[in-house]
């Protein structure tokens, strides 16, 4: 019912906005026009530079695997074994995510 119901102040709104718009000889027009286009160009400027930098990468990208796999093929087996102790077991990564999270929370606690 309130939609109805118009006062002097929204009689007098409405008379406002219901003016003719200011004639520009399609100013406007074109101004939108050139917004549009460059909000597409930028929308499809990224997947399209990605696309051709990964079809300029893709050679060098297979040699450089095919190199990989030969150095691994290079490396002794004793190095391989021994790099199974040197990486962190689970215990240690789940000891290691508790001691950063009661760090963070002392800070927090002292920022306080």
């Amino acid at each position: 019912m309130a939609e109805r119901i118009k006062d002097e102040k929204d009689r007098l709104l409405e008379s406002m906005f219901a003016s003719e718009p200011i004639a520009d000889n399609g100013f406007s027009v074109k101004i939108v026009r050139k917004v549009r286009r460059r909000i597409w160009l930028r929308r499809l400027m990224l997947p399209s530079v990605t696309l051709i930098g990964a079809l300029v990468a893709f050679k060098p990208l297979t040699q450089l695997v095919m190199v990989m796999a030969g150095l691994v093929q290079v490396i002794p087996q004793d190095v391989l074994d021994a790099s199974a102790f040197v990486i962190p077991q689970l215990p240690m990564l789940v000891l290691g995510a508790m001691l950063l999270a009661t760090c963070m929370v002392g800070l927090r606690m002292l920022e306080d």
